[in-house]
């Protein structure tokens, strides 16, 4: 059950790093309110969303929390705040709560969500 392998990774996070738990349930919370059509399933030792099709995953290490665009090589990068040179893959680091409003991490999410969604 994907509920049950969120709530597990969840724990493990929670008893590695409470600040990084915190961090990653702000995310998820701002991730799953932008549509009720969003998912969210245990995959790459993260958590995927997926609408039509996947936009993002989250990821917590040891010294921080990153938030993965699988095409955020395709997004605009207004703020300058996308991390990766690869192909298509782009990131963003989150070191504590003040990084989602100081990165601008809903507007990306936004328009990852949105690009997602398009035929």
């Amino acid at each position: 059950m994907p509920a049950d392998r969120i709530a597990t990774l969840l724990e493990d996070i929670r008893l590695l790093d409470p600040e990084r738990f915190e961090l990653v349930q702000a995310l998820r919370q701002i991730i799953l309110g932008l549509s009720p059509s969003i998912s969210e399933e245990v995959k790459y030792g993260g958590i995927l969303f997926a609408a039509a099709k996947p936009f993002c995953g989250v990821f917590s290490y040891a010294k921080h929390v990153s938030l993965e665009f699988g095409e955020g090589a395709s997004l605009p990068d207004q703020f300058k705040v996308l991390e990766g040179e690869g192909k298509f893959r782009r990131h963003i680091k989150l070191s504590s709560g003040q990084d989602i409003s100081g990165k601008h991490v809903r507007e990306y999410l936004t328009l990852a969500f949105k690009a997602s969604s398009q035929p």
